[in-house]
């Protein structure tokens, strides 16, 4: 593979330089010139036009020479004639390959066949190509490949290249979205003394002007809710977050959240904020709310209202009214039971309490097959201790988990606001690692923190249920991956 590499670049070293000596300089200037996606819309037979884009195919054939142009726009033919090139220029076209960049002006054609053409006049050389695109330009086989060689996966890959114009479009008009419903978009401090707004590994850096160490942060909610306490009362934040954690599927270290937050607010507030988001980001982005995800093309309607349904009843749905009354051993052989009736793989070495059976049930054999947009709501209080509690059971807390194609997409808080309820929290959070509060939070609450609703979502895990796609490594530009 090494010897077929060095020979392609050895022939287009060849090429470059049989270009040069025809006075066609390999690595050209600015070139005015219209997006093809514009021309192929304004098309009109005979129009000069000027384009510019890489070249994906080249078919000789004498005296007439067919090329297709890619500018990221859009594809669009090229012709390149004998009678209508000078004898230099069309000697020249003979030195071109394949991932070649060039500018070609010309009159705009249609063919016998109906192919909408640019007869090209003149052409000059902007960018050669030195290394062999793949196989007949069809992208990268090797997914990982793609992922670690990303430019070409762009320069080769449509639909990859699509789907990252529709992420940044969605980006945009999340931004139109929340501040349409008059939230200010800030900005909080990526490098932290402390992590603080999860519970996740942080990576460890050092301040040497200040010579103190410090993480970059794994959440940006305690700054958020300082803002609030400051009067600033509807804030949100899109940016980067970094966990020191695992990479799979559906998770990168380094990802890009969204976190909102709206003073005098509560789980409701943010329920109707995603009600509204999603089927605004559909519309206007995606252009149906219907979408169909993953593999097996699942239909995902993000048409509102999104269904309410408390943790304990679909529990209740899948295992029987008396679950919650079972005793631990009757629940344990249940929920094996269950398990082997759906083909699940139910991992109960170690579970000993109803609390931790009763969450590997909900995980394993429910969340994964709520695949319409749904909020799960009044959530056992051990699994969100820094929520507000529900006022009519405080063995609950008042936050949803919305639920998206077996999967989570965000939480939703009423948030705490009382300093000595989350002192307690946090103090049993951290055990006897007590330097890892964060005082100054606590100070603000005590300042008053007005009642709070709140919500994060992750925007890579966004763009995947909307597109469709079933890995974040095709959502990211450039995912973390092991080294090769």
């Amino acid at each position: 593979m090494a010897q077929e590499t060095n020979e392609y670049r050895a022939q287009r070293l060849q090429s470059m330089k049989a270009l040069a000596d025809m006075g066609y300089e390999p690595y050209g200037c600015k070139y005015d010139h219209e997006d093809l996606a514009k021309v192929r819309a304004g098309f009109a037979e005979g129009k000069s036009v000027r384009v510019a884009g890489r070249l994906l195919m080249i078919r000789r054939m004498g005296k007439m020479n067919f090329c297709t142009l890619n500018d990221g726009t859009g594809r669009f033919q090229l012709i390149f004639k004998r009678d209508e090139l000078s004898e230099t220029a069309f000697a020249a076209f003979k030195q071109l390959n394949l991932g070649d960049i060039v500018g070609a002006e010309g009159t705009l054609f249609t063919t016998q066949k109906g192919e909408k053409s640019l007869v090209v006049k003149e052409w000059t050389m902007l960018a050669k190509a030195l290394e062999q695109p793949p196989e007949k330009f069809h992208g990268l086989a090797d997914q990982e490949e793609r992922y670690r060689r990303r430019y070409v996966d762009l320069m080769t890959n449509d639909e990859s290249r699509n789907r990252f114009f529709t992420r940044s479009r969605l980006l945009m008009e999340i931004r139109k979205y929340l501040w349409s419903k008059g939230f200010v978009e800030v900005e909080t401090p990526i490098l932290q003394d402390q992590a603080g707004g999860a519970a996740a590994k942080p990576f460890f850096s050092h301040y040497n002007a200040l010579d103190k160490d410090c993480v970059m942060r794994i959440a940006p909610e305690l700054y958020l809710k300082r803002l609030l306490v400051g009067g600033m009362n509807k804030v949100f934040e899109l940016g980067k977050d970094f966990r020191n954690e695992g990479i799979d599927r559906t998770h990168n270290p380094e990802f890009t959240v969204c976190e909102i937050y709206e003073a005098y607010g509560d789980r409701t507030s943010m329920e109707a904020i995603m009600e509204g988001l999603l089927p605004h980001l559909c519309d206007t982005v995606i252009g149906k709310r219907v979408i169909e995800y993953g593999e097996k093309k699942v239909p995902i309607d993000f048409t509102p209202p999104y269904r309410r349904v408390a943790y304990r009843d679909l529990v209740k749905e899948l295992m029987g009214d008396d679950w919650f009354d079972l005793p631990f051993e009757t629940q344990l052989a249940k929920a094996k039971a269950k398990g082997k009736e759906t083909d699940t793989n139910l991992e109960l070495d170690g579970v000993t309490t109803e609390l931790m059976l009763t969450h590997e049930v909900y995980d394993k054999l429910i969340e994964r097959n709520l695949m319409q947009p749904t909020f799960v709501i009044r959530i056992p209080h051990e699994f969100v201790p820094l929520a507000k509690a529900c006022k009519d059971d405080p063995s609950l807390v008042d936050v949803f988990e919305f639920v998206v194609a077996g999967r989570e997409l965000c939480p939703g808080y009423t948030e705490q606001n009382d300093p000595i309820e989350q002192r307690k929290a946090l103090e049993n959070q951290a055990g006897e690692d007590t330097e890892k509060i964060d005082e100054d939070f606590i100070s603000a609450l005590e300042c008053g923190m007005p009642p709070t609703g709140g919500l994060g979502f992750g925007v890579d895990r966004l763009v995947m249920f909307l597109t469709g796609t079933d890995s974040i490594r095709d959502v990211v530009l450039f995912p973390q991956l092991k080294r090769a």
